[in-house]
């Protein structure tokens, strides 16, 4: 089941079918022991460029799920799919009315145990996603936190996803994600170039997403693998360490 696997998830990388990556930029990213790859994207998403992806993404042994924005893009043979909402959009398209459409039309045929909804929370004005879903980006730590108890235990949605596509996201408003979050995974994407940066949001989430690195510098994409994976030991050895002086 897609909500046991995603429990496990501590880095993923997010592949666009909208854009332009060689071979080898692929190979590394699905050779990179990164926990799953995440298909999906804001405009230009066809079944045809779905398909594409999928099928050179599937040469590897990676786990790969499809993200749907575009009810004609959905593609069969994913391990399992993820519908976001965005929390914070100004059209109810985004958050109610496509997903109502999707289930009218396709209901019948969706297999449950490999679906999961995401609340997405989207944060940079200047993204794209953020213009098309008339997003609401003027976010102070208190609206994060409504939004995260909007998500995680008034729906129980199973993941909140903070997205900053593109940009660094605010480390405070992360922070407080963290503190008010209860049983939701808690995904961070946005911005993540450098080192010091993952050690910066790593620590406060459950699992790290990385996108548009991977068309501007794969190898560092790659990177940001053993990066986080090393965070993750040292938060192990913290704990630890905790536990002995509390005997």
């Amino acid at each position: 089941m897609l909500d046991k696997k995603i429990r496990r998830w501590r880095h993923v990388f997010k592949l666009d079918p909208n854009r332009m990556l060689s071979d080898l930029a692929l190979e590394m990213i699905c050779k990179s022991d990164t926990d799953a790859i995440i298909i999906g994207g804001t405009d230009g998403i066809t079944y045809e460029n779905t398909q594409q992806l999928l099928d050179r993404v599937r040469k590897y042994p990676v786990f790969c799920v499809q993200e749907i924005s575009k009810i004609d893009a959905v593609v069969p043979g994913f391990d399992g799919y993820l519908i976001p909402a965005v929390l914070n959009s100004g059209d109810t398209n985004w958050f109610l009315g496509a997903h109502h459409q999707a289930l009218k039309a396709y209901g019948d045929f969706i297999p449950w145990n490999h679906v999961l909804l995401e609340g997405y929370l989207t944060c940079n004005p200047e993204a794209k996603v953020s213009r098309v879903t008339k997003a609401n980006t003027d976010l102070t730590v208190d609206d994060c936190v409504a939004y995260v108890r909007l998500a995680d235990r008034l729906y129980r949605l199973p993941i909140f996803y903070i997205e900053y596509s593109g940009t660094f996201g605010d480390v405070e408003i992360v922070k407080a994600a963290r503190s008010e979050v209860s049983s939701a995974r808690l995904f961070y994407g946005g911005g993540l170039t450098t080192e010091e940066q993952v050690k910066t949001m790593a620590p406060h989430v459950d699992t790290i997403v990385v996108g548009n690195l991977i068309y501007f510098n794969a190898q560092r994409a790659v990177q940001t693998v053993a990066w986080v994976k090393k965070n993750q030991q040292r938060k192990k050895v913290k704990r630890s360490q905790v536990k002995k002086r509390q005997k």
